[in-house]
């Protein structure tokens, strides 16, 4: 059993969920924050059975993830 940060996003049509720390493109979505986080679960554990354990950043493992905001000029 590993842990994995995951980001869900509430948009207006539900939900999307990724993880962090995996490489390649991974992604879950659902009606709801549990039926996202389910389906990015699902989507971690298929991703990692076709790419192997290579796919897990383990040299450099992520401490923490923070949402910030920042304006920009443009």
């Amino acid at each position: 059993m590993k842990q994995f940060k995951i980001i869900v996003e509430k948009h207006p049509d539900g939900y999307v969920a990724y993880p962090l720390g995996i490489k390649g493109i991974v992604v879950g979505e659902g009606d709801t924050y549990e039926e996202a986080l389910a389906d990015v679960k699902s989507a971690i554990r298929f991703h990692i059975e076709n790419f192997g354990r290579e796919v897990l950043e383990i040299e450099s493992p992520m401490l923490e993830a923070f949402v910030a905001e920042a304006r920009v000029a443009i």
